[in-house]
């Protein structure tokens, strides 16, 4: 049975077709406005055979997306259909557009417990709890600084949160590794000896401000900062040794006794955190330097 709703469908049905029409009185398309050729072409390019015939546009396409609802592959078809309207590539010339594309689908997907999200640049539907708000603004990131190996790693960790929860555990681990080694490269300086994550938030610490034994912190607020910057070592070692036990980079055993995908968007969710939090601090320190060398 499709887990998509009548809802969903009547939302896609909108950023499809882009409305009712063009003109002075019709309210601006939240999405792309398209012919029925260009809606038919659409879906083609979806692998799906769709014909307008003799109906307008607005309801052959809606017909047709109640049509693959009722089909025992509905699921997959019409998460193909949202990942293609959503795919930022096909706004290039209006970025903003795919943002209220995406928006609209969410305000329908969320009762379905679904989100479609931006992940290495491309939408993918995910677990509403996989996509949340700080991982979305860190993908968001990482795409924006092209971080490469980092935008593999968290793509890796969403779409296998919920099939393959120890996989999406080494992931999380891998990206907040991948963000470390990222920043230590951008700042000319040389990796840890130990290059796990322990050892590679470390290194980043010192250079980034964020030792717990650092001085000049503000009287009033010092056991606090100390505190949350401890932390930072905390969730690292944390999310490692949850690798470590739960995670599958040292490979699986006989009755290996699997983690829920409850598990695994804890560790997502925490290293996305962690990550977001270094390559925020990393740029404020940048923006600082180029000041700091602007007024000398």
């Amino acid at each position: 049975m499709a887990q998509f709703s009548p809802y969903v469908i009547k939302a896609l049905t909108d950023v499809i077709t882009g409305g009712v029409g063009q003109g002075p009185d019709i309210a601006e398309p939240i999405g792309i406005y398209r012919s029925g050729p260009n809606i038919e072409r659409f879906f083609m390019d979806c692998g799906l055979d769709m014909r307008i015939g003799a109906s307008s546009r607005l309801p052959a396409t809606m017909d047709f997306l109640r049509q693959i609802a009722g089909q025992w592959d509905a699921d997959e078809k019409l998460k193909r259909v949202i990942q293609k309207v959503s795919d930022p590539r096909e706004y290039l010339s209006d970025p903003t557009r795919a943002i209220a594309v995406q928006e609209h689908l969410n305000a329908a997907l969320a009762a379905d417990g679904l989100a479609v999200t931006t992940v290495n640049g491309k939408a993918e539907v995910l677990p509403r709890g996989t996509a949340g708000v700080v991982v979305t603004a860190f993908t968001e990131t990482v795409t924006r600084l092209d971080f490469d190996t980092v935008q593999l790693d968290i793509s890796r960790a969403l779409k296998s949160a919920t099939e393959d929860p120890e996989d999406a555990v080494t992931s999380a681990c891998s990206l907040v590794e991948a963000v470390c080694r990222s920043i230590l490269i951008e700042l000319g300086l040389p990796l840890p000896a130990k290059k796990d994550i322990d050892g590679l938030i470390r290194a980043v610490q010192e250079p980034l401000g964020l030792s717990p034994g650092r001085s000049g912190l503000p009287p009033e607020i010092e056991n606090d900062i100390r505190q949350i910057l401890s932390g930072l070592t905390s969730v690292a070692k944390g999310i490692g040794a949850l690798r470590t036990h739960a995670g599958d980079a040292h490979g699986r055993e006989r009755g290996h006794r699997r983690i829920d995908a409850r598990i695994a968007r804890l560790a997502i969710n925490a290293a996305s955190s962690l990550a977001l939090f270094l390559i925020e601090t990393w740029e404020l320190k940048q923006h600082r330097t180029l000041l700091l060398k602007g007024t000398s």
